[in-house]
C-alpha cells in the first residue's frame, strides 16, 4: 500500500510539474503513467474518465487525480493525486507571477512562452490519435468518425458547450447499447 500510494504521488507531481499549460497539456503525461507504465485503467477507462471529467466542472486535472489516486489506494490515494496536483502548480504560480511581474518585457520570457506551444500541440495530437484509434477498435472506424462529425459540427458549428455534446454521446451510446442487447 505505501509504494502504490507512493507510485500515485510520483506519477501525478511529475505529471503535473512537466505539464506546461495547466490540465489539458498535464493529460498525455497522465495517460503515459496511469495506463502505459502502471496499468491502473485501461484505454477505454481512460477515455471513459476523461469524458465524463471533461463533462463536470472544474480542473480535470484535479478530477483525473482523484478518481485514479482513490481507485489505486484509496482515500490515501484520493489525497495524495491531489496534493501532487495541486500544491506544485500553486507554489510555481505564485513564485512565478513575482519573476514575471520583474521580468514581463523580456525577450528571452516572451520567447520560453511561445516557443513551448508547438511541443503541447503534438502532445495533444498524440493523445488524440492514441483515443480515436482506441475508440476505432471499440466501436468501428464509421461510427467513430461520424461522432467525431458530429462533435465537431455542433461545438464549432452550432456552439454547443463541450459538456452538452459529451452528454449528447452519453445518450447516444446509452441508446446505441439498449437496442444491441
Amino acid at each position: 500500500m505505501a509504494l502504490e500510494w507512493l507510485q500515485v504521488f510520483i506519477s501525478f507531481l511529475v505529471s503535473n510539474v512537466l505539464g506546461y499549460g495547466g490540465g489539458p497539456a498535464s493529460i498525455p503525461l497522465m495517460y503515459e503513467y496511469i495506463v502505459a507504465q502502471r496499468g491502473w485503467l485501461s484505454d477505454y477507462e481512460f477515455s471513459n474518465m476523461l469524458a465524463l471529467g471533461n463533462s463536470l466542472p472544474g480542473p480535470i486535472a484535479t478530477k483525473i487525480a482523484a478518481y485514479v489516486g482513490y481507485g489505486v489506494t484509496g482515500w490515501v490515494g484520493f489525497a495524495g493525486a491531489l496534493t501532487a496536483t495541486v500544491v506544485p502548480s500553486a507554489a510555481a504560480l505564485i513564485f512565478l507571477l513575482k519573476v514575471l511581474q520583474k521580468h514581463r518585457t523580456s525577450p528571452v520570457v516572451k520567447g520560453m512562452t511561445l516557443l513551448v506551444q508547438p511541443v503541447i500541440a503534438i502532445m495533444m495530437a498524440v493523445l488524440t490519435w492514441q483515443m480515436a484509434q482506441s475508440s476505432a477498435a471499440s466501436i468501428g472506424l464509421l461510427q467513430s468518425l461520424g461522432i467525431a462529425a458530429a462533435a465537431f459540427w455542433a461545438m464549432n458549428i452550432r456552439k454547443l458547450h463541450p459538456a452538452l455534446v459529451i452528454l449528447a454521446a452519453f445518450a447516444y451510446g446509452a441508446l446505441v447499447l439498449s437496442r444491441s442487447m
